[in-house]
């Protein structure tokens, strides 16, 4: 969820300077703001007069009688679109419960508490449990009807068993009790931190 999260913040930060920076070398240029405000722009530098183009008709027109010209940049705006499509997508499909009523049925009115906050917690209470090396808790659903998915790696000697049967009783259940629900469907993954083999004598 933090990696994606990043991602998207990344993307959003990406488009956010690049459109409004080429919105602004458009408008300057558009606008003669160089020749009136007696500024000398770089060597170099694209649209520094309101008859520039960003581009020559010898550009434009460089390839286009190659054969392989036209299926490249079809190829490659198809690849953009799917590329748009997906991450669209993706940040459709992906739900985060963000604020969520507590305090029973029905909840406390004006009472909520953030999905990280409770994944937070509940990853520092599953790492204090015997046999557990990593926690990563991950908030799912809707506000009304979380969900939680953890990873738990275990440590080579732990038994699965018991490190689930105390995470149900513990840090689920301390969960399902500061918050007032009555359930609290989890989705668990167990794994076992990698260790050398350990040669007999």
């Amino acid at each position: 969820m933090m990696r994606q999260s990043a991602v998207t913040r990344i993307l959003l930060a990406l488009v956010g300077i690049v459109l409004p920076g080429g919105g602004l070398l458009v408008l300057v240029g558009g606008l003669d703001l160089y020749r009136r405000r007696h500024l000398t722009p770089p060597d170099g530098w694209p649209l520094t007069t309101p008859h520039t183009v960003l581009l020559s008709t010898a550009d434009r027109t460089r390839w286009t009688d190659e054969g392989w010209w036209w299926p490249v940049i079809t190829a490659a705006l198809a690849v953009i679109v799917l590329l748009t499509l997906w991450w669209l997508l993706s940040q459709l499909r992906r739900t985060r419960p963000g604020r969520m009523p507590v305090g029973g049925t029905p909840p406390t009115d004006g009472v909520e508490l953030y999905d990280h906050a409770l994944s937070d917690v509940i990853a520092a209470d599953a790492r204090q449990l015997p046999g557990v090396q990593q926690v990563k808790v991950q908030m799912t659903g809707r506000a009304n009807h979380p969900k939680v998915r953890i990873t738990l790696t275990l440590t080579p000697d732990s038994e699965p068993g018991p490190v689930l049967q105390a995470l149900c009783h513990g840090p689920l259940g301390r969960a399902r009790q500061s918050t007032g629900w009555t359930q609290l469907p989890t989705q668990a993954r167990l794994q076992v931190t990698p260790h050398k083999p350990h040669r007999a004598e």
